[in-house]
């Protein structure tokens, strides 16, 4: 019965999770520069961050932060200086010593599982931009009437797929030769990478509310 309705959701998430964007730029850093391990469970932290969206899109708070420009200013700018935050530490850093190994594409140490989880949730959950994309998902392209069980077993599988994306995206981006050849220019990637999350963030704190 309501199958038509989750494959345009599932369809209009595929098209919006594959937009590269801040969730993309850190989870790509996380993989190239630390492995795959810590870039998956970013990825699971970025995936269980559309729970909280999803959450409170349920609860129709989306719309009320919508509606609220001091509410929807002061969740922008939080967002908007997480992302100056990640790109200065980003932009800092510094060459390999010429004596760190590339053969096993260990340029960094992986950061603890609850870390790079921590850092994927709080990327995604902090993201205004997400919070009017599920807003528009909420009330566009899924019917009010839809059992609010069934609208939850959506977010799940939103949840699901972006999680498996992110995970896809960092196994490509951990395998040995990407690694090795990131590894030769890692902190020019690194700046490069600083200065996108910077311009992610300065692009983010001029948004408006419409």
């Amino acid at each position: 019965m309501y199958w038509t309705e989750f494959l345009t959701v599932a369809l209009v998430h595929l098209l919006a999770v594959a937009s590269p964007g801040p969730d993309f730029a850190v989870v790509v850093r996380e993989s190239v520069t630390r492995g795959q391990r810590s870039g998956t469970w970013m990825a699971m932290g970025v995936g269980s961050g559309i729970l909280v969206h999803v959450g409170y899109s349920l609860l129709g708070i989306g719309l009320i932060v919508s509606q609220s420009i001091v509410l929807f200013n002061l969740f922008k700018w939080l967002a908007a200086g997480y992302l100056f935050w990640l790109g200065f530490q980003a932009l800092r850093a510094k060459p390999m010593p010429a004596a760190a190994s590339v053969v096993d594409g260990e340029a960094m140490e992986p950061r603890s599982a609850r870390r790079a989880f921590t850092v994927g949730f709080i990327t995604n959950g902090l993201n205004p931009k997400a919070t009017l994309f599920f807003l528009s998902l909420f009330t566009v392209v899924i019917d009010p009437h839809t059992p609010l069980a069934v609208q939850a077993g959506y977010g799940v599988y939103l949840a699901f797929a972006t999680a498996l994306w992110f995970s896809v995206v960092a196994w490509l981006f951990s395998r040995a030769r990407v690694r090795a050849g990131f590894a030769r220019m890692g902190h020019w990637f690194d700046r490069v990478t600083g200065v996108v999350l910077v311009g992610l963030g300065i692009r983010l704190a001029a948004s408006e509310l419409t």
